[in-house]
């Protein structure tokens, strides 16, 4: 069998989420069971090449991953030909001047989100790559979640009928750091570290509301700072200048509301960290990051309202759901990604998540801010990303 390898630009990689979910798991993963498989019969072989700043990280996780070739020349990978794919998860800061800089040089785009530091930047950049005629894409990983795509068979298969509505409810109780210690980086509750609960969820939420369920048409939102202090990874008290905990409506098309609960300081008494309840007129169906469970109409049973039996409220009501089983095979989240992004680049096959779709998960974030502070609902226009200028 023939393989064809191609060269990836890694930068900002010996961060945690970039170790283990892009290259362990998603890149190294499809190497070493022989390269992902193509249409023609050949094989693809990714080679990783490692770009960063420290040299020391980037010579260890070069050597823990079988000697893979690491640079801290970002101008020297750009301009090597035979690199064909930049890929940025690096900080969120400067990846607008990173990703153009890896455009001009005629590679194509494969970005963590946020894409930019704002939705000009967003836009500007998938408009700069469509002209230069670039493959290109954000990462989009909880769409490939066992349970996000049993809620996606559901919605192609017409099973709820109508849809009426979403509940998207996330969150989990993040610790501030003095009784134990936090379980996220001090840079999330900074603004000028690009922190903010509303900068690293929403553009999740709109892909995930666009998808699955309907396009964001306009949302309301209001958001706070419950925990005002935290204590980072010196043991130093800090001041927390970014939202912790949100509340947002949107309105889909078709008129679908979706109510948006989203929080890193409530304690989970739920199914999952994140579930998504969708209602229809033929049937329900509420899902998390790995189960979806079913109710469908003709199943529905008939609560009973009493306040003098508080057991007759619960009795029946969590077993009238059932599981939705496993039937096709899920891949790693992240993997699946880089599949679909690596077929696209070699291939030309569809890829669902094009850099604009970045973009309007940008969009979403300035609008819950403005609505915010305005106090007021804000609609989203449709976004093109073969409009405008693009230098």
């Amino acid at each position: 069998m023939a393989t064809r390898n191609i060269r990836i630009i890694m930068e900002g990689v010996t961060g945690r989420l970039g170790t283990n979910q892009h290259l362990v798991r998603s890149l190294m993963a499809i190497a070493k069971e022989g390269g992902l498989p193509l249409r023609d019969g050949s094989c693809l072989m990714p080679v990783p090449v490692l770009l960063g700043r420290n040299p020391d990280k980037l010579a260890a996780l070069a050597a823990a991953n079988g000697g893979l070739e690491w640079s801290t020349d970002r101008e020297a990978c750009l301009a090597d030909p035979t690199n064909e794919i930049y890929f940025d998860v690096a900080s969120t800061g400067g990846r607008f001047d990173r990703a153009m800089s890896a455009i001009r040089a005629g590679k194509h785009i494969y970005l963590e989100k946020p894409i930019g530091a704002s939705l000009d930047e967003a836009v500007r950049l998938a408009r700069a790559a469509e002209a230069a005629g670039l493959k290109n894409g954000v990462v989009q990983d909880k769409l490939f979640l066992p349970g996000l795509q049993k809620l996606g068979k559901l919605k192609k298969s017409g099973y709820f009928g109508r849809i009426l509505s979403v509940k998207l409810d996330f969150g989990w109780w993040v610790f501030d750091g003095s009784l134990y210690p936090a379980q996220r980086s001090s840079w999330n509750y900074k603004k000028a570290e690009g922190g903010g609960l509303i900068l690293d969820m929403f553009p999740h939420w709109r892909y995930i509301l666009d998808k699955l369920i309907g396009e964001v048409r306009s949302v309301s939102c209001i958001s706070t700072t419950q925990l005002p202090r935290r204590v980072d990874e010196q043991n130093n008290s800090y001041p927390v200048d970014v939202e912790d905990h949100v509340v947002a409506i949107a309105q889909l098309e078709g008129g679908v509301i979706a109510q948006i609960f989203s929080s890193w300081t409530t304690r989970v008494r739920l199914d999952d960290m994140l579930t998504i309840h969708v209602d229809g007129t033929e049937g329900s169906a509420v899902a998390g990051l790995h189960d979806c469970m079913l109710q469908p109409a003709v199943a529905t049973p008939k609560p009973v309202w009493s306040v003098d039996n508080p057991a007759i409220h619960a009795e029946g009501l969590r077993e009238a759901w059932q599981p939705m089983p496993d039937v096709d095979p899920f891949l790693h989240s992240y993997r699946a990604g880089w599949q679909h992004f690596l077929r696209h680049v070699v291939e030309d096959a569809p890829f669902p998540s094009p850099l604009i779709d970045g973009a309007k998960g940008l969009q979403l974030v300035e609008a819950c801010h403005r609505s915010h502070s305005e106090r007021r609902w804000i609609d989203l226009e449709p976004l093109d990303a073969s409009a405008g200028n693009a230098a």
